[in-house]
Formats: C-alpha cells, structure tokens, sequence
C-alpha cells in the first residue's frame, strides 16, 4: 500500500512518474482492447473520432456525425469529469485526490466488463451503442488522470490530447 501512495503523492521522483505513466497506458490499453473485443473498433482514438465528424459534416452522412459527437462529448466528459473530481479533492485538501476518478474508472470498467456486450442492444441519440459512449468517457477519464497526475508531462498525442485538455478546462470552469 505503501508503494501505492508514492504513485499518487504530489511531489513524485521521475522514476515514479515513469511507473505511474506505465500503469496507466496498461489500464487505458486493456480497456481499449476490451473494447475492441467487443466492438471492432477503438474507442480511444479521438484522432479518428474528430476526422469522422468532419467526413460526416462534409458528406451530410448524419448517422456517421452522430456517432463521432456521442463519442466526443462522452470523452469529453470523462476528462471533465477527472477535473472536477481532483479539484474538489483539493478544496478539501483531501490527501489522494486521484483515488476519486480512479475509483469512478474502475467502477465503470466492472459495469463494462458486466454488462458491456449486453449494452450493444441499448439505443442511444447518437448512433452508437451505448458500450462506445461507456468507453469513450473511461477513456477521457484515463487520459485526465495521467494527464493532470504527472502536471501534463504524461500526455496523449494527437486530438486525443486537445480533448483531454479540453476537457479538463471545462472541468475546471464547471
């Protein structure tokens, strides 16, 4: 347990750092590939996500700009959701303001792991299952926990890393 703390302490080592990136690329990879097991698909690529926005925008293909925005705004609110859970971690000068969003996730991940294939059949307003929207916003959760853990020098590339930030600044306005 104790080894645990220093992974969340505030003031880490960088060898710490490097081990806390290395567990959360673990988990946010198994998710992912749970999901692809599932789905036939990523559901933490927003890279893919924003491009299919614009492809359905431009084509008038509404079914494919659903899908895209339900998978946006649900990794958005992942992200959102980590910000507002750490910065009332720190209002209340609690001592691990991470173990709330990394608890969310990991309730989440057992409700994927559950019922996930079963949530296929469920209808949405945005033309995905509702296991892509589940993923999408574990996934913005994930990437915000790394993100604001390391103070930003564990990042995600691409529009993935635009929306975790994003995310987070919504978060925080919130």
């Amino acid at each position: 347990m104790r080894r645990l703390r220093h992974l969340t302490n505030p003031h880490r080592a960088p060898p710490t750092n490097r081990a806390l990136g290395l567990l959360l690329a673990s988990n946010a990879g198994a998710a992912n590939a749970g999901g692809f097991l599932v789905l036939h698909r990523y559901t933490s690529h927003m890279t893919g996500f924003a491009s299919q926005l614009s492809d359905g925008l431009v084509v008038g293909d509404v079914t494919l700009l659903l899908n895209a925005l339900g998978a946006i705004l649900s990794f958005l609110g992942g992200a959102m959701s980590c910000a507002i859970l750490v910065n009332w971690g720190r209002q209340r000068h609690l001592h691990s303001v991470y173990a709330l969003p990394l608890m969310l996730e990991s309730l989440l991940l057992i409700v994927f792991g559950l019922i996930g294939a079963a949530m296929l059949a469920w209808p949405t307003p945005f033309a995905v299952p509702l296991t892509v929207l589940l993923l999408s916003f574990i996934m913005g959760l994930q990437n915000a926990v790394g993100s604001k853990t390391s103070g930003g020098r564990i990042r995600s590339t691409h529009m993935t890393g635009n929306l975790t930030d994003l995310g987070i600044e919504l978060g925080k306005l919130l």
